[in-house]
């Protein structure tokens, strides 16, 4: 038996918040978790879920196994919200790294800025797989906290796109979006809109963040041909991928659970034609045609959170941060 102590590292959102890592380094941790997945290094089983039946809160728990990083983990997240309100909404989630090659655990950590640059980092690589030859033009709509992470993590995996579109309507967001840009790319100039529909007209990239109560829902008609879009919060109506000329999802069952809201007119969701790890090892194709319209869904895998979570955990405890729990003495 082993009697040697065995600390936990925990990590805090506050130990988390400044650790360095680029947009790039992301963007690659993700991709690497997406090939090692399709090809089989990986295991990413189905999330399980429990949820109040009044709708007041749900709870989820995600387990997976990186085979390349050799590192398993789970990931736990709570949302209370009784009330649909921002000033009592309550939401926790963790992972809780271990290494599979020495059988010790690496840490336990708040997932928030997890979370905050994977989601990013995936639709980086979904566009880059899906956007049409020559393309420029993006219009991002949202200045949550994926807008404000996605641009900087969209160039970072498509430098060629350089002509920037930003609709919101909270100032504070807005001026964090330009800022958080400012921060990666200075050289590059970002605009504000103020009709998003025109915009999207002229748009080849089209980044929906927005949160549950925006009143912009982009329709079918408002895309111009060959577009790429994606679906990470709110912000494009169903028609969008109702009437696709194909469909991009980072998992068709997990689209198939949560995406049921951009359900066709029949009550049916549209299939997806290709997932992305087959994309990436090559084994499907994300665009087939310059001038089709794709809709892509960006829905997460916790093998990407693992991948994140075990860089910015390397990054942290190099550098003496968190706190050392003697759980299992």
């Amino acid at each position: 038996m082993n009697t040697r102590p065995t600390p936990l590292r925990v990590l805090s959102r506050g130990d988390l918040a400044d650790v360095p890592i680029t947009p790039e380094a992301v963007v690659r941790a993700v991709e690497e978790a997406y090939l090692a997945l399709s090809t089989g290094d990986s295991d990413n089983p189905r999330k399980l879920s429990v949820a109040h039946p009044d709708g007041w809160s749900v709870a989820y728990a995600m387990l997976g196994r990186d085979g390349r990083r050799r590192v398993v983990a789970m990931k736990t997240s709570y949302k209370f919200d009784p009330g649909h309100d921002r000033s009592t909404k309550r939401y926790y989630t963790t992972i809780t790294l271990y290494d599979d090659t020495t059988g010790v655990p690496i840490a336990m950590m708040d997932c928030a800025r997890v979370g905050a640059l994977r989601t990013p980092a995936v639709s980086a690589l979904l566009v880059r797989e899906t956007v049409r030859p020559g393309a420029r033009s993006v219009l991002l709509i949202g200045t949550g906290t994926q807008g404000r992470h996605a641009l900087p993590h969209l160039l970072a995996a498509n430098p060629q796109l350089n002509r920037l579109m930003l609709y919101g309507t909270h100032t504070e967001g807005l001026k964090a979006v330009y800022d958080h840009l400012a921060a990666y790319a200075p050289q590059v100039e970002l605009q504000t809109v103020a009709d998003p529909r025109a915009a999207a007209a002229n748009a080849d990239v089209v980044l929906a963040t927005a949160g549950p109560g925006t009143q912009v829902a982009l329709e079918s008609a408002d895309l111009a041909p060959g577009s790429t879009v994606v679906l990470v919060g709110y912000g494009l109506a169903p028609s969008t991928l109702v009437d696709a000329d194909r469909v991009v999802a980072t998992s068709a069952e997990q689209m198939g659970l949560t995406g049921t809201d951009m359900a066709g007119p029949d009550g049916r969701l549209r299939p997806v034609d290709a997932e992305l790890p087959q994309i990436l090892s090559h084994r499907a194709r994300g665009r087939t045609r310059d001038d089709e319209r794709i809709f892509v869904y960006n829905s997460g895998l916790v093998l990407t959170d693992i991948a994140v979570a075990h860089a910015l955990a390397e990054r942290a405890i190099a550098e003496g941060r968190g706190t050392e729990v003697p759980l299992w003495d």
